[in-house]
């Protein structure tokens, strides 16, 4: 089976069948991830580039790393030394790099939309892997599959996303992405980072997270950027942590376990607190290894054949 597109932009729009496909398929490939051999020959013959003109760690060594275990031939830009950084353009540094025969671009940039612009000017597969303050479909979609596995259903759970919503492209994916599946999302975070009428996306928006946590089945806890201080976000992050900060004294008022989720990195004791992030409701290490399997099933699923 494929998915109803041959590029993965973003979750705005895209059907509920595609998600449920997408998600269906990491499974399998986790199953391979825990094998003593974690290698397929899936998209052998196959070559991917990943242009990252944005920094990334886990984003890339992801992706990366979901490619080789598929056995595609794997090439790594970075602006840094490259063409790009002596005037050439996103058009001309594709087109490029797609003379030289390759089959799929993951592309993160700084810009929204580029990776819709890159879709117009090359005929290989394209695989935003976070453009901007738009969109992060794949983060989204490792959040997803984790709550899955965690709960065995996506529709009716009560998750909630907790920090910088106004500046998070993480968190843009994640709302439409849930809601698409039957969620019943939430935002928590001071009024300076819950952008104007959020609520027509049908969510709801809290400003106190003493008032979520005994409402929801779990937390998706963004890392505060620590900039938002210095343009005067909020006041201190002491002060951000005292208001907002999930702590394993918050989480034991709950009636029931809360599921405690982070896309990384962490800023500890200022979002999440050491002992939250390390506890057994966390789910984040599940996070990373759950981001490699549906990484694979994305690219096994746009492949060209």
């Amino acid at each position: 089976m494929k998915l109803s597109s041959r590029h993965l932009l973003g979750l705005y729009g895209m059907p509920a069948e595609d998600i449920e496909l997408i998600l269906e398929t990491a499974t399998s490939f986790k199953e391979i991830l825990n094998r003593p051999i974690k290698k397929v020959p899936t998209l052998q013959g196959k070559t991917i580039v990943n242009l990252f003109f944005e920094n990334s760690t886990r984003t890339r060594i992801s992706f990366e790393l979901a490619e080789r275990r598929l056995s595609a031939d794997v090439v790594n830009f970075s602006v840094a030394g490259s063409s790009v950084s002596k005037g050439e353009t996103l058009k001309d540094t594709a087109r490029n790099i797609e003379a030289m025969k390759i089959d799929m671009v993951v592309l993160r940039h700084s810009a929204a939309g580029t990776p819709n612009f890159l879709t117009q000017v090359v005929k290989s597969n394209v695989v935003n892997a976070g453009d901007g303050l738009h969109e992060h479909p794949t983060q989204a979609l490792l959040d997803m599959y984790t709550l899955k596995e965690k709960f065995g259903r996506l529709e009716n759970l009560r998750v909630c996303i907790v920090g910088d919503i106004a500046h998070s492209r993480v968190a843009l994916s994640n709302i439409y992405g849930l809601i698409t599946m039957g969620a019943a999302v939430s935002v928590c975070g001071p009024a300076t980072l819950i952008p104007r009428e959020i609520e027509k996306l049908g969510i709801k928006v809290f400003h106190r997270i003493d008032d979520v946590i005994p409402k929801v089945d779990a937390l998706n806890v963004l890392r505060i950027q620590l900039e938002r201080q210095a343009g005067g976000m909020f006041p201190t992050l002491r002060e951000y942590h005292r208001f907002f900060g999930v702590t394993k004294d918050r989480l034991g008022r709950a009636e029931h376990p809360i599921t405690i989720m982070h896309p990384g990195p962490i800023n500890r004791d200022v979002e999440l607190s050491a002992d939250v992030a390390d506890g057994p409701h966390s789910v984040i290490l599940e996070q990373v290894l759950n981001g490699v399997a549906v990484r694979m099933a994305v690219l096994y699923l746009l492949a060209p054949m």
